[in-house]
């Protein structure tokens, strides 16, 4: 496979040939590393058959490598200023739908049961995204470049630094490992932290109930807080609050980033039955 690699001489020329530049506010960091670039690709599952999702396909890149497996890749892409540059460098490949919407709004049911994702994520919505992802129960696997920070929370367990909602989203739907980091120097613009290659393996019929994902929302909401006070912030009345915790064999004083899973589903089958 002969990779659609750009360097920086070629990514400056097509930006300044459409008067673009970089939108930090999207996370636009262009890949220019020719082994972050197949190893992502490879690890990504993309094959003939499979449908593949991309969000944000910038220059084209990855989209382009995607389809030379053979993959019918649609890419959803938000700044409609890169349509003119996406037209020119995605000429000729017939197995790419690309479509100007943001992916939060989106409508994921119309892509088949078991596609696959493969996305250079941007930062700020990278929560966001992954949520809407897993909870729109289309995917099999999920292959995502994100910020080392991001993927830290996705491998957290309880009791670990960075354990949070993300983490607690993942492990009711499957496993997040990280693959490996890519340096800064593999972007243009450089970004100003190391990313990683993370891969969610998701679990056939793993999706928890609307509540359980409600009370975990909250027990998560601050993580300095207590079980108690997270609690009362997000309504719940202290008598209920005291029977859930009772139920889950649970200590008021412990804080939500503690709490495995299981006790986290038996407090919800009370507050949110």
């Amino acid at each position: 496979m002969t990779l659609p690699l750009y360097s920086p001489a070629r990514v400056r020329e097509l930006l300044e040939r459409y008067g673009l530049r970089p939108t930090k506010s999207f996370g636009q960091n262009f890949l220019i590393d020719g082994n972050a670039l197949r190893f992502i690709v490879e690890s990504s599952g993309a094959q003939s058959g499979a449908t593949v999702l991309e969000v944000g396909p910038g220059l084209g890149v990855l989209t382009t490598a995607l389809a030379q497996t053979g993959a019918d890749v649609i890419a959803l892409e938000k700044d409609k200023k890169l349509e003119a540059v996406l037209i020119e460098t995605l000429a000729g490949v017939n197995n790419i739908k690309l479509i100007f919407t943001d992916a939060l709004e989106w409508d994921y049911s119309l892509l088949p049961p078991g596609s696959l994702l493969c996305a250079n994520l941007p930062y700020y919505i990278s929560t966001a995204l992954l949520t809407r992802f897993l909870e729109s129960g289309r995917f099999s696997r999920l292959t995502v470049l994100v910020q080392r920070e991001v993927a830290d929370r996705l491998e957290a367990k309880p009791g670990d630094d960075g354990y949070g909602f993300l983490s607690a989203l993942i492990a009711f739907y499957g496993r997040a490992e990280r693959l490996r980091d890519v340096s800064k120097n593999a972007f243009y613009p450089a970004p100003d932290v190391t990313s990683s290659v993370v891969q969610i393996a998701v679990t056939q019929g793993a999706a928890p109930r609307p509540g359980t994902i409600k009370v975990l929302g909250a027990v998560l909401g601050h993580r300095r807080k207590t079980l108690r006070n997270n609690l009362k912030l997000a309504g719940y009345n202290d008598e209920l609050i005291r029977e859930a915790l009772l139920h889950a064999h649970l200590e008021p004083g412990l804080r939500g980033e503690v709490v495995a899973l299981e006790a986290l589903v038996a407090l919800a089958s009370v507050l949110e039955p």
